[in-house]
């Protein structure tokens, strides 16, 4: 029996999820999928794979996912669709998921694809409404309430200091056995046509709480409670401080994941599989 790989595009409002992953009596988006993908392709066990598990109430406009399915089930759950199996199986999901995730796309893709060890780098922002004309009560679950001004110009310096290939253990929760090294290649802060002041961070891969904790770091920064080196300063520490206050959930938002070409997965599947060291940095 011949199988296929399966790439689909998805998004979620993560407000009244508990993150992405399984969990136990929860309601997580991983589970939702995989009960849909179950009822979609007649099968009673479907196990995906994403880019990027998000946290409880962290969003998602670009979140990756794959799995492997016998080609004929997929061909089998089409039934007399008058379109390509891959676009009856989207029809079908979005027929079976709450309105809080919608699938985009779906395509077959070779077998070295991995939603997860393929990605170049992920996209987040986190947006946060620090002035009254740019709270919007109609994005309130998407966009931090921040009640103090908060200066972006030295936010962007400070956010310069945390740009490169670095240990971020300062920015991570520790997880036994994970290193924290990573390389970050964009961080800054921008304000849009509201006025909410947004935070853009692009990384080969990021560890737990690591968006949130910069963003708290940064925060803090903007407001003036801490000086502009500090952040610098929780960097070259290399160990997790209480100082650091992790950002709310409701503003983050996994934005985009980024893959090679096709004959490069291969390749790229080899490199992050490989643990990275110190010796690296």
């Amino acid at each position: 029996m011949r199988h296929v790989r399966i790439r689909i595009d998805l998004s979620y409002d993560g407000s009244n999820f508990h993150g992405w992953a399984l969990q136990p009596g929860l309601r997580t988006v991983q589970a939702e999928v995989q009960r849909a993908l179950g009822v979609a392709l007649r099968r009673p066990e479907v196990w995906v794979t994403c880019a990027g598990r998000t946290d409880t109430g962290v969003h998602a406009r670009g979140q990756v996912i794959h799995l492997d399915v016998a080609e004929e089930v997929l061909v089998a759950s089409a039934g007399r669709a008058p379109v390509p199996p891959v676009a009856a199986l989207v029809r079908k999901l979005n027929g079976i998921l709450e309105p809080d995730v919608r699938v985009h796309e779906a395509r077959v893709v070779p077998a070295e694809f991995d939603a997860r060890f393929s990605a170049l780098w992920r996209r987040y922002a986190y947006r946060v409404a620090d002035a009254p004309a740019a709270y919007d009560p109609l994005t309130r679950h998407h966009v931090l309430h921040w009640p103090r001004p908060l200066d972006l110009a030295t936010m962007n310096a400070a956010a310069a200091d945390l740009l490169g290939l670095n240990d971020y253990t300062s920015f991570c929760k520790a997880r036994e056995g994970a290193t924290a090294i990573r390389r970050v290649t964009r961080l800054d802060w921008a304000r849009d046509e509201r006025g909410v002041a947004t935070m853009t961070v692009v990384a080969d891969a990021f560890c737990h709480s690591m968006v949130r904790s910069l963003v708290g770091c940064l925060l803090a920064i903007g407001e003036g409670r801490k000086d502009v080196t500090w952040a610098a300063d929780m960097l070259r520490r290399a160990s997790r401080s209480s100082d650091i206050h992790i950002a709310s959930a409701r503003g983050l938002t996994l934005e985009e994941v980024g893959y090679p070409s096709d004959d490069e997965l291969a390749g790229r599947l080899l490199i992050t599989r490989a643990r990275r060291s110190q010796e690296e940095l």
